[in-house]
């Protein structure tokens, strides 16, 4: 509950003093001020919109534009807090006139353009999905090098539509791998644009195999409804499961928004050692237990890297690996920051991302 009061509180408060900020340093006449809040409040408003479930009653392309301009509101609030916050603390120390923040065509000219710089690079940015390679050995008996494609966080629905996955998927088949496994998050608040466009045709494209666990959002969505949707797709869903595929064994945890999931203790104790293990885990928290279930390998996704900074840095405190490769004792692990991502489509100080990871013999 605490923790509920605080993330609508924030917001809320982060709204309330950029509009006063805004008020303050346009120099225009009030009746344009009123209109460029208005256009806030009404952005702001969308965010709660997204998450009533209005968006299931609309046309697609409307609701699509309503998801895009209240999610892409909070990562432009967040922003303009940093920079007034920065002004202000300038002004406590003196270093920044009164005169700056006040009626200043000048300060408003230069916040709006750097602005604009910020979010569209990060717009550019995460249109640029990093090819990101992986060397994995082991001692195990492997018959040949295994090409595999990991990607995790893919959030399709109202924001990321089929148009934007087709690429996608045209870029992991042309790694022509042998396995493609997905850690979570495929569908991002509803299953229903994903119905609506007949994305499960596109995932029927993959010239390889899809092995997949369930991630958060798949509950956010209707947990029930994603699994039929898994089913339609072709994806082989690995829920508090594991499977044999060749020469490697991939096990794939349920979410742990699930409180009755297996332990990664009992899942091990089911699998075959003898193969390379593999865990596919949505959220990367407590990676000492896939150590000490003698796991070969997890990949992970979840913390999108944070998304945009600073947020980053908030992510790299609260998980052991919040980003990248990571090893503890014989156990190697990758947290991806994911191909697509939720929110507004700005990557700002991290990367949307698929790995491309070989498996081979030391």
């Amino acid at each position: 509950m605490m923790w509920m009061i605080i993330f609508l509180a924030l917001p809320l408060l982060g709204v309330g003093y950029a509009a006063w900020h805004v008020w303050q340093v346009l120099p225009w006449a009030t009746a344009w001020k009123c209109c460029v809040l208005a256009a806030g409040l009404l952005a702001f408003a969308c965010i709660f919109l997204n998450f009533s479930g209005t968006l299931e009653r609309l046309p697609l392309n409307v609701a699509s534009r309503f998801y895009d301009f209240g999610n892409s509101f909070l990562i432009i609030l967040l922003y303009l807090v940093i920079i007034f916050l920065l002004l202000d603390i300038g002004r406590l120390f003196h270093l920044i006139p009164k005169a700056w923040l006040i009626h200043n065509g000048t300060t408003s000219l230069v916040i709006t353009l750097l602005m604009l710089a910020v979010f569209i690079y990060g717009n550019l940015h995460y249109h640029n999905k990093i090819r990101q390679p992986l060397q994995l050995s082991t001692a195990k008996q492997i018959t040949k090098p295994l090409r595999m494609v990991m990607i995790s966080d893919l959030h399709l629905g109202y924001h990321n539509r089929r148009a934007e996955f087709h690429k996608w998927i045209d870029m992991m088949n042309s790694e022509q791998p042998d396995l493609i496994l997905i850690a979570g998050d495929i569908i991002d608040i509803s299953v229903r644009p994903l119905i609506d466009e007949n994305m499960a045709e596109e995932f029927r494209r993959l010239k390889a195999p899809v092995y997949a666990c369930l991630g958060n959002h798949e509950y956010y969505s209707g947990e029930p409804r994603a699994q039929q949707f898994y089913r339609d797709a072709g994806i082989h869903l690995l829920r508090d499961t594991s499977v044999v595929v060749g020469d490697v064994c991939i096990i794939g945890r349920d979410d742990r928004t699930n409180p009755s999931r297996k332990s990664i203790a009992e899942l091990a104790r089911t699998a075959d050692h003898s193969k390379y293990t593999i865990v596919l885990d949505h959220q990367p928290y407590h990676l000492d237990r896939t150590e000490k279930a003698g796991i070969d390998f997890q990949f992970s996704g979840h913390t999108h890297d944070g998304q945009v900074w600073p947020i980053s840095w908030i992510t790299h405190r609260i998980y052991e690996c919040a980003f990248g490769s990571y090893q503890r004792g014989q156990t190697q692990y990758y947290v991806s920051s994911g191909i697509g991502i939720w929110g507004g489509k700005f990557r700002i100080g991290t990367r949307s991302e698929y790995v491309v990871a070989t498996l081979s013999r030391e």
